[in-house]
């Protein structure tokens, strides 16, 4: 480490740190950065009562970092992507889980059309109700699953049904990652697909209230070929629109190609709040 010993002033000033204060009375109630001897600013600046930490130049993904004794980080925040991450997996602070699920003894599950992409209850709910009220469009154009499900949905009579698979999001989020199980009833299955969308919602509580527009992907994947009741199907969705907006409903779809089986579903959200 360099020492001052010895030195003269002029060989030394440029590595001290002060504060940027044209007088000379020091730390006061002004929040001010710190500078190098050579008026450089750092990325912090302070007052007698706060601490501010602020990138100079460029945001990074260790704008603060806390290590353990051993060199591990424990705590960082990320100003790249607007993350408090912690722990040893660096996972996202305010990190949370959503929920979509029905059971193949529902009875909307129980009679779902093929090539149809379906909105599946939020939170795991009981599916009793009429498939065709949950119908988000169809699956399929020249082959399943080339054809996204409906980016609108003008309600007449069915709100009391479509409702149980909005989850309406209460902050701005970050969609982190989706991944979804399925399990057939039947010993023969087909082909299955699933898809996160976000909306635009009416919430005017007029006659158009609870309409959905701006359909967006969320997050998708490969179709999947399901065998039947011998085993359960698993899937690490591909994130398409991360982003997701404060206002906007969420909804989770599930299509086949065929009906040779009916499903049970359970798809896990994990996000983060931006």
């Amino acid at each position: 480490m360099p020492s001052f010993l010895g030195n003269p002033f002029s060989g030394f000033f440029n590595r001290i740190l002060q504060v940027n204060q044209s007088s000379n009375t020091g730390v006061d109630t002004t929040v001010r950065k710190i500078q190098d001897g050579a008026g450089n600013d750092t990325a912090i600046a302070i007052s007698d009562d706060e601490v501010f930490i602020k990138p100079e130049n460029d945001n990074t993904q260790n704008t603060l970092t806390v290590y353990n004794k051993d060199t591990n980080v424990i705590f960082a925040v990320d100003t790249i992507n607007s993350k408090l991450k912690g722990g040893a997996s660096q996972t996202a602070l305010n990190t949370q889980n959503a929920f979509f699920g029905t059971q193949s003894g529902d009875v909307a599950t129980a009679a779902m059309a093929a090539d149809t992409h379906y909105a599946i209850p939020f939170s795991s709910g009981k599916f009793n109700d009429t498939a065709a009220n949950m119908a988000m469009g169809s699956s399929t154009s020249s082959s399943f699953n080339d054809t996204n499900p409906a980016t609108s949905l003008t309600i007449s009579n069915t709100a009391m049904s479509i409702i149980t698979a909005y989850w309406y999001v209460m902050d701005d989020i970050t969609i982190d990652a989706v991944k979804w199980f399925h399990a057939a009833d039947a010993a023969t299955g087909e082909a299955t697909a699933a898809h996160l969308m976000s909306y635009s919602v009416d919430i005017g509580n007029s006659g158009t209230s609870g309409d959905l527009s701006s359909g967006t992907v969320v997050a998708d994947g490969a179709n999947i070929t399901n065998a039947g009741y011998e085993q359960i199907y698993y899937q690490s969705m591909t994130i398409q629109s991360a982003d997701v907006d404060a206002g906007k409903v969420i909804m989770f779809t599930f299509a086949s190609d065929t009906v040779n089986s009916d499903y049970s579903i359970n798809a896990t959200v994990k996000y983060h709040i931006r």
